[in-house]
This record gives C-alpha cells, sequence and structure tokens, in this order.
C-alpha cells in the first residue's frame, strides 16, 4: 500500500460518524487506516458519547496521540448519564433541522484558528452518510472535499436511494435489486406519516450524496457485485470505493499505535473469550441483537426458551437497555436449565467472537436469498420456530451448506483485502484521489 503526503502540512481529515455504537465503530477503524497513512485524525464524537466512551474503556482512553484527538459537539438532548443508546428518531431529528451544524460549523473554526505545524488545518471530511445533511453544508463552507461513509451495505445504500421515488410515484421496479419487496427495503420507509423524521432523513441523504467527492461502503466486490454495477450507472451518485471488510485491513497493520483505543460504548467481557475457547469448534450459537434492537419481556423469555429447548451450547450477549423500560431478567427455570452449556453477557468484543431496525431488513434478503449465508426469523416467533431454526441451522443440511459459503465469502474477503485486491486498491484510490487532493 502506497502513502503519500501533500504540502508542508500533515493533510487533515475530520471524521463525523452517526453517534451510535457500530457507525462509531466503523468510523474509527478508518479513522485508524487513514492515520496509518499519515493523516491527522479530528474523531467527532457527541458530548454524551464521550462521556460513554469514559466510562466503558477508562477515563485516559480518549486522550489520543498527538495526530489523532478527540472532540466533541453537543447533540442538543436532554442530559443524561445512561449507559444506553439514544433515541434514534430523536438524534435523526436534530440532524434533520440542523441541530448539529452551528457546532460542527464552530469545532471546524477553532481547529483553523488554532492550528500548528504539529496540528494543522483541516483539510477534508470523511463523514457518516446520516449525518450529511449539515457535514455537507460545512464542507461547501469551508471549501472542503468531503466523503460520505456508509457502515450499511451497498443493497441497504441502494434502498434508500430509491425512497425519493417510491414515495413520489409509488413502488417501482428497483434497479439492481431483483426480487426485491417492500418489506425488504430499510424500514425508514415503513410509515403513514409523510412527516415521518426517519423517512426523511433517508429523503434528505438521497438527495444530497450526489455534493460529495466519494462514497465509501464497507462491503467488497465479490460481494455485492450487482448492486455496485447498478449504482455506478445511477445518475448524481459519487465514484463509490468498496474497503471491506475493514477489519481484515486494519489486521495487516503491524503494532499500530492505536491499538489501545477502543471502540465499544459497552465495557466488553472479554471474559467470554476463555470459555468460548473450551468449546468444541462450530459447537456455539453466538446471539446478539446488536446495539440498537430492543423487544418485549416476552419475546426475551420466548427467544430465551427457544435457545433452551435447542440443547446446543450458546453464548447469548443481552445488553443492558434490550429490553423496552425495564431490565432484562430471565426466569429461574431458563438459567436452571442452561447453566452447564450457556453463557450470558452484557456486551462483548464482537470481532474476536465471530435483525430488527433500519438496514437489517435488507441485509436479511441478501443474508438469505443472494448470499447464501442465513435465515429469517419472524419477529412474532414462539420459541418452538427459534428451536427448529437454531437446530437446523447448527446441525442440518442448510445450516452446512451455510458455513461451506460463509467459508468461501471469508476467502473471497481476504483476497478482495490482500496486497493486490479491490478493496486494497479502492482505499488507496480513496486517499490519493479525493482526500489528498486539492478541492
Amino acid at each position: 500500500m502506497s502513502s503519500t503526503m501533500a504540502g508542508d502540512n500533515k493533510p487533515h481529515v475530520v471524521c463525523v460518524p452517526v453517534p451510535a455504537q457500530s457507525h462509531i465503530k466503523g468510523m474509527l477503524k478508518l479513522a485508524k487506516l487513514l492515520h496509518k497513512r499519515g493523516f491527522h485524525i479530528t474523531f467527532v464524537n457527541t458530548e454524551f458519547n464521550h462521556r460513554r466512551f469514559l466510562k466503558s474503556q477508562g477515563p485516559k482512553s480518549l486522550d489520543g496521540l498527538p495526530d489523532l484527538r478527540f472532540e466533541t459537539i453537543p447533540d442538543g438532548l436532554p442530559d443524561s448519564d445512561e449507559d444506553a443508546t439514544q433515541d434514534i428518531t430523536l438524534l435523526a431529528e436534530v440532524v434533520v433541522k440542523d441541530g448539529f451544524l452551528a457546532p460542527f460549523r464552530n469545532l471546524l473554526i477553532k481547529l483553523n484558528d488554532t492550528a500548528t505545524s504539529d496540528n494543522p488545518p483541516v483539510t477534508c471530511i470523511v463523514s457518516d452518510g446520516f449525518m450529511s445533511p449539515f457535514s455537507i453544508s460545512a464542507a461547501e463552507e469551508f471549501g472542503l472535499r468531503i466523503a460520505l461513509s456508509f457502515t450499511i451495505a451497498a443493497c441497504s445504500f441502494m434502498g434508500i436511494m430509491h425512497f425519493r421515488a417510491l414515495v413520489e410515484k409509488g413502488l417501482a421496479p428497483l434497479k439492481g435489486m431483483k426480487g426485491m419487496r417492500l418489506r425488504d427495503l430499510p424500514s425508514f420507509l415503513r410509515t403513514t406519516n409523510p412527516d415521518d423524521v426517519l423517512l426523511t432523513l433517508g429523503l434528505v441523504v438521497s438527495d444530497v450524496v450526489h455534493k460529495a467527492s466519494a462514497l465509501v461502503l464497507f462491503t467488497f466486490d465479490a460481494l455485492e457485485q450487482g448492486v455496485l454495477t447498478a449504482l455506478s450507472s445511477m445518475p448524481n451518485i459519487p465514484p463509490v470505493y468498496t474497503i471491506g471488510p475493514v477489519e481484515l485491513l486494519l489486521n495487516q497493520i503491524p503494532r499500530d499505535p492505536l491499538n489501545f483505543i477502543g471502540h465499544s460504548l459497552w465495557k466488553e467481557e472479554i471474559e467470554c473469550l476463555q470459555w468460548l475457547d473450551s468449546m468444541a469448534t462450530n459447537s456455539v450459537v453466538y446471539v446478539n441483537f446488536g446495539s440498537i434492537t430492543v423487544m418485549t419481556p416476552n419475546k426475551l423469555v420466548e427467544f430465551g426458551w427457544g435457545l433452551a429447548n435447542s440443547k446446543l451450547p450458546f453464548f447469548w450477549v443481552i445488553r443492558p437497555d434490550l429490553v423496552v423500560g425495564e431490565s432484562a431478567i430471565l426466569p429461574p427455570e431458563f438459567v436452571a436449565e442452561t447453566k452447564e452449556r450457556g453463557l450470558i453477557a452484557s456486551w462483548c468484543p464482537q470481532e474476536q467472537v465471530c435483525l430488527c431496525f433500519a438496514d437489517q431488513q435488507t441485509d436479511c434478503y441478501y443474508t438469505c436469498n443472494e448470499w447464501g449465508i442465513g435465515m429469517e426469523i419472524d419477529n412474532d416467533d414462539k420459541r418452538d420456530e427459534v428451536e427448529k431454526l437454531i437446530k437446523e441451522l447448527m446441525e442440518g443440511e442448510n445450516g452446512k451448506k451455510m458455513k461451506n459459503k460463509a467459508m468461501e465469502w471469508k476467502k473471497l474477503a481476504q483476497e478482495a483485502t490482500g496486497s493486490h485486491g479491490f478493496s486494497s486498491t479502492n482505499f488507496d484510490n480513496l486517499v490519493n484521489q479525493v482526500l489528498l487532493r486539492k478541492r
């Protein structure tokens, strides 16, 4: 991989994630890759999430380095010390109503006014695409190049790009997405309210992406070739750079000085790794509902009994805010039944251990129908159906086929991030053709 500098000062990129776990993690990994290429990094968290990082990672975890610094901006929501994901609808409303624009503009002014040889002026922005309504405005005002990074799959991004046409004309054939149903599109579309804030955010994002210099997707070409080809032929779409899986690119950096900077807003229970190592290979069911999804107590119990009745060993992540409005409590009978073969943690180091909101419906369709590595479970399924699906996944013929297919995708992902792979080349081109270019 090549590396280059522009001018007398280091290039200085400001990274702006959506203030939610997976988005922050994806952006932080991208920031580490850019740091390795010689960029000075300013990583922007909300004040709320900055406090959560200090709580989960330790009081010095965000001290950074001289050339990677963490800054904060307010999110405009009521102050809270809760260790939970904020209401996504409220955050979307702040974005749509430009509540982030003034504090972000003030941050850029501060960074430029205090610039020194060791802390160069800002030269470009990498923003999460869902923060683009204000980050693009700021980039235009300050004359900066901006790349939009989407942590969602290309198929989900394509779904969002169809929002405007669907709203204006009704359901139409979806270019590049053969066989898709309305239920398979990102869930923001599921509303009867034309002023729904999440729908509005999707529409605004689809309207402004053409102003960016580049789109960055954390996928790889072999996985979504059809959708990526269709995207490249759409009008007003900037050049698309697929750079995934980013974790494999990061693994190529030996002795990275940024390894001490964690990605998790929750404290990770690393003890689970020792338990997993003690189990037979490919024997454990891993269950994680992600960082945003919530459920009712009854759904938690039904899923739990389906897991227990499968009689298979399992590792289940139940984060503190998984159940709506109360603690996630499983009945004593469940605990007694599974104590010899089950492990429950509040959060875990996800990369080392290895669907219900936003882009997950689209991911589910592609996972099951295009990539052949998953099975869909209905949101209202009872314990018997959960048990049946788990047994099929772990012991059935379909499960064996899915494991083999997953290994095929793993090999292709490794090839994509190899020294001459498409993702590695695309990352080189993103750096040299976009972020290091003068506007």
